[in-house]
């Protein structure tokens, strides 16, 4: 296989696990979110405590409809509104408990395949493996911004 035929076989298994984990799990669990809200909590806990113009902006929403669809997540318990001190009208998007243990397998399948690697792969391999996720996340999609690291003034 080609490298680029490689990368989207890994991708779409990444999602393909995402989704059998949803289905698989839907009827254990509280069905409360829609497909669009579960898509509204994977990017507001992706885009780390973002703000709800934040959210409103990058998704491609209007903020009023980003406000709504907020405040039913609220309501349904899988978001926390944290106030902000600096500008007490602000306030960032926080995803609850109850969020991380319903969506958790995603986390736990991507945890196995790299526990996967580190058992299987050379430490030379792992190496080189890290400086290339290092460049494509730091310098390959300038189109996604890196939330992790941003300052959440308290």
């Amino acid at each position: 296989m080609t490298m680029e035929e490689l990368f989207f076989d890994v991708y779409n298994k990444f999602k393909l696990h995402f989704y059998k984990d949803v289905f698989v799990n839907f009827g254990n669990r509280e069905a409360t979110l829609t497909t669009v809200e579960t898509f509204c909590m994977e990017v507001i806990y992706a885009m780390n405590k973002p703000t709800i113009s934040e959210f409103a902006k990058f998704v491609g929403i209007s903020p009023p409809n980003a406000a709504y669809k907020v405040n039913c997540l609220v309501k349904k318990g899988y978001l926390n509104r944290i106030p902000s001190s600096a500008d007490r009208r602000e306030a960032y998007l926080e995803v609850t408990d109850k969020y991380l243990d319903y969506f958790n397998f995603s986390v736990n399948y991507a945890n196995t395949v790299i526990s996967r690697m580190k058992d299987n792969l050379s430490k030379e391999d792992l190496e080189a493996l890290t400086r290339i996720l290092n460049i494509m996340t730091s310098e390959m999609m300038p189109e996604v911004p890196d939330f992790k690291n941003r300052e959440i003034p308290q």
